[in-house]
Protein backbone atom coordinates (compact mmCIF):
# COMPACT_ATOMS: atom_id res chain seq x y z
CA UNK A 1 0.00 0.00 0.00
CA UNK A 2 2.85 2.47 0.43
CA UNK A 3 4.40 1.60 -2.56
CA UNK A 4 0.95 2.76 -4.44
CA UNK A 5 0.73 5.77 -2.51
CA UNK A 6 4.14 6.54 -3.63
CA UNK A 7 3.42 6.33 -7.20
CA UNK A 8 0.28 8.31 -6.22
CA UNK A 9 2.84 11.38 -4.86
CA UNK A 10 4.93 10.98 -8.19
CA UNK A 11 1.76 10.78 -10.16
CA UNK A 12 0.86 14.10 -8.81
CA UNK A 13 4.01 15.41 -9.01
CA UNK A 14 4.16 14.83 -12.71
CA UNK A 15 0.93 16.13 -13.30
CA UNK A 16 2.03 19.42 -11.54
CA UNK A 17 4.79 19.69 -14.38
CA UNK A 18 2.16 20.26 -16.99
CA UNK A 19 0.68 23.38 -16.49
CA UNK A 20 4.09 24.91 -15.68
CA UNK A 21 5.54 23.57 -18.95
CA UNK A 22 2.27 24.90 -20.19
CA UNK A 23 3.47 28.36 -19.21
CA UNK A 24 7.53 28.55 -20.54
CA UNK A 25 7.06 26.90 -23.61
CA UNK A 26 4.12 29.31 -24.39
CA UNK A 27 7.15 32.53 -23.27
CA UNK A 28 9.08 30.21 -25.64
CA UNK A 29 6.75 30.28 -28.40
CA UNK A 30 6.45 34.23 -27.75
CA UNK A 31 10.75 34.03 -27.87
CA UNK A 32 10.90 32.36 -30.91
CA UNK A 33 7.63 33.44 -33.04
CA UNK A 34 5.68 30.15 -33.39
CA UNK A 35 4.54 27.62 -31.62
CA UNK A 36 6.02 24.83 -33.66
CA UNK A 37 9.45 26.77 -33.47
CA UNK A 38 8.69 26.24 -29.41
CA UNK A 39 7.44 22.48 -29.41
CA UNK A 40 10.91 21.83 -31.41
CA UNK A 41 13.02 23.50 -29.02
CA UNK A 42 11.40 22.14 -26.00
CA UNK A 43 11.73 18.36 -27.73
CA UNK A 44 15.17 18.94 -28.05
CA UNK A 45 16.21 20.18 -25.18
CA UNK A 46 14.05 17.13 -23.50
CA UNK A 47 15.88 14.62 -25.70
CA UNK A 48 19.02 15.94 -24.29
CA UNK A 49 18.03 15.41 -20.50
CA UNK A 50 16.75 12.00 -21.80
CA UNK A 51 20.50 11.02 -23.20
CA UNK A 52 21.80 12.12 -20.18
CA UNK A 53 18.89 9.85 -18.28
CA UNK A 54 20.21 7.07 -20.30
CA UNK A 55 23.56 7.16 -19.67
CA UNK A 56 23.19 7.09 -15.93
CA UNK A 57 20.87 4.81 -16.29
CA UNK A 58 22.89 2.46 -17.96
CA UNK A 59 20.08 1.18 -19.80
CA UNK A 60 21.60 -0.89 -23.06
CA UNK A 61 20.77 -0.27 -26.46
CA UNK A 62 17.80 -3.03 -28.03
CA UNK A 63 19.30 -4.66 -31.79
CA UNK A 64 17.58 -3.64 -34.71
CA UNK A 65 15.97 -7.39 -34.66
CA UNK A 66 14.46 -6.23 -31.25
CA UNK A 67 13.09 -2.65 -32.63
CA UNK A 68 11.73 -4.53 -35.99
CA UNK A 69 9.19 -6.31 -33.67
CA UNK A 70 7.83 -3.17 -31.83
CA UNK A 71 3.99 -2.99 -33.20
CA UNK A 72 3.49 -0.33 -35.82
CA UNK A 73 1.94 2.04 -33.30
CA UNK A 74 4.34 2.13 -30.87
CA UNK A 75 6.38 4.36 -32.69
CA UNK A 76 3.61 7.04 -33.08
CA UNK A 77 4.78 8.28 -29.47
CA UNK A 78 7.00 11.09 -30.67
CA UNK A 79 4.39 12.35 -32.82
CA UNK A 80 1.58 12.05 -30.17
CA UNK A 81 3.99 13.85 -28.08
CA UNK A 82 4.51 16.71 -30.51
CA UNK A 83 0.91 17.54 -31.19
CA UNK A 84 0.05 17.23 -27.30
CA UNK A 85 2.81 19.90 -27.01
CA UNK A 86 2.10 22.05 -29.98
CA UNK A 87 -1.38 22.50 -28.82
CA UNK A 88 -0.51 22.68 -25.33
CA UNK A 89 1.78 26.00 -26.30
CA UNK A 90 -1.69 27.15 -28.90
CA UNK A 91 -3.77 26.87 -26.29
CA UNK A 92 -2.73 28.10 -22.64
CA UNK A 93 -2.13 31.87 -24.02
CA UNK A 94 -5.94 31.37 -25.71
CA UNK A 95 -7.48 29.66 -23.10
CA UNK A 96 -5.79 30.25 -20.18
CA UNK A 97 -3.78 27.11 -18.22
CA UNK A 98 -6.35 26.11 -15.92
CA UNK A 99 -8.77 25.04 -19.07
CA UNK A 100 -6.57 23.94 -21.46
CA UNK A 101 -5.55 21.44 -18.45
CA UNK A 102 -8.63 20.42 -17.80
CA UNK A 103 -9.95 19.94 -20.93
CA UNK A 104 -6.76 18.38 -21.62
CA UNK A 105 -7.32 15.94 -18.80
CA UNK A 106 -10.93 15.40 -19.82
CA UNK A 107 -9.64 13.96 -22.87
CA UNK A 108 -6.88 11.70 -20.95
CA UNK A 109 -9.83 10.54 -18.70
CA UNK A 110 -12.06 9.71 -22.06
CA UNK A 111 -9.55 8.10 -23.42
CA UNK A 112 -8.55 6.30 -20.49
CA UNK A 113 -11.51 4.58 -20.19
CA UNK A 114 -11.94 3.49 -23.40
CA UNK A 115 -8.40 2.17 -23.53
CA UNK A 116 -8.59 0.42 -20.35
CA UNK A 117 -12.50 -1.26 -21.21
CA UNK A 118 -11.64 -2.83 -24.48
CA UNK A 119 -7.90 -3.34 -23.62
CA UNK A 120 -6.12 -1.34 -26.28
CA UNK A 121 -2.59 -0.96 -27.09
CA UNK A 122 -2.02 -3.84 -25.05
CA UNK A 123 -3.17 -2.95 -21.98
CA UNK A 124 -5.35 -5.05 -19.57
CA UNK A 125 -9.05 -4.93 -20.18
CA UNK A 126 -10.19 -3.19 -16.79
CA UNK A 127 -14.23 -3.07 -16.46
CA UNK A 128 -15.86 0.24 -16.05
CA UNK A 129 -17.50 0.39 -12.77
CA UNK A 130 -19.54 3.43 -11.26
CA UNK A 131 -17.37 5.21 -9.66
CA UNK A 132 -14.65 5.25 -12.91
CA UNK A 133 -17.60 6.78 -14.99
CA UNK A 134 -18.74 9.02 -12.48
CA UNK A 135 -15.15 9.93 -11.63
CA UNK A 136 -14.86 10.96 -15.41
CA UNK A 137 -17.92 12.90 -15.73
CA UNK A 138 -17.11 14.44 -12.89
CA UNK A 139 -13.67 15.55 -14.65
CA UNK A 140 -15.78 16.58 -17.37
CA UNK A 141 -18.41 18.30 -15.93
CA UNK A 142 -15.59 20.44 -13.96
CA UNK A 143 -13.19 21.10 -17.07
CA UNK A 144 -17.44 22.59 -18.39
CA UNK A 145 -17.10 24.65 -15.45
CA UNK A 146 -14.11 26.61 -15.08
CA UNK A 147 -14.94 27.12 -18.99
CA UNK A 148 -18.16 29.09 -17.95
CA UNK A 149 -16.26 30.97 -15.22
Amino acid sequence: MRAEWILVLLAFAAGTAVPVQFAVNSEMRGAVGGPVLAAAISFVVGTLALLVAVLVAREGAPSLSELAGVPWWAWAGGFLGAFYVTASIVLTPRLGAVTTVGFIIAGQVVMSVILDRFGLLNLPVQPITLPKLGGAVLVIAGAVLVLRS
